[in-house]
C-alpha cells in the first residue's frame, strides 16, 4: 500500500447532549457496523461513553453537545467521544465500591477494548476505544 493512502473509513456525529441521545449513538454504530461481529461491543462501548459525556462533563447542560467519531479499517475499529469538557480532571477509571451505582463504565470499556486511549484539551476530553479485527482481549480470534 503506498504510504499516503488508506483503506479506513471515518464517519462522525454531533449530539446534543440529551440522555436519550445515547440512543441516537447507539443505533448509529449499530447501523454503521451492521455486518461487523464487533458490533455489539463498540455499540457498548459507545454508550458508556456518551453516557459518561452527558452526565460529568459540561455536554450534559443546557446547549451542551458531544461528537462521535468511528473509524474502522481492516486491523481495528476506533470509537471516539469528546465532549465540552467543563470539569478540572480526565475521565479516569475508577475502582467502584461492591455497592455502587456508577463508577464502572470506564472500567468496562477498558475491559472490553484492546486500548484506551485519554486526550485532554482546554476544549474538552476525547476518549478513544480501540476494537481489533483479529483477535479479541486476551488474544482471542473475533
Amino acid at each position: 500500500m503506498h504510504e499516503y493512502t488508506s483503506t479506513a473509513r471515518v464517519w462522525g456525529l454531533t449530539c446534543p447532549g440529551f440522555p436519550e441521545e445515547v440512543s441516537r449513538a447507539r443505533r448509529w454504530t449499530r447501523d454503521i457496523l451492521r455486518d461487523s461481529p464487533l458490533a455489539e461491543d463498540a455499540e457498548l462501548i459507545v454508550s458508556e461513553l456518551s453516557a459518561n459525556a452527558i452526565l460529568h462533563t459540561a455536554s450534559g447542560q443546557q446547549s451542551g453537545s458531544f461528537h462521535l467519531a468511528l473509524a474502522v479499517s481492516s486491523q481495528v475499529v476506533a470509537l471516539s467521544v469528546t465532549d465540552d469538557g467543563g470539569t478540572g480532571t480526565a475521565p479516569k477509571t475508577e475502582h467502584a465500591d461492591q455497592n455502587a451505582t456508577h463508577g464502572r463504565g470506564l472500567g468496562m470499556v477498558s475491559a472490553i477494548a484492546h486500548r484506551v486511549v485519554i486526550h485532554d484539551s482546554q476544549a474538552g476530553h476525547t476518549v478513544t476505544a480501540e476494537l481489533l479485527t483479529s483477535a479479541r482481549p486476551g488474544g482471542h480470534p473475533c
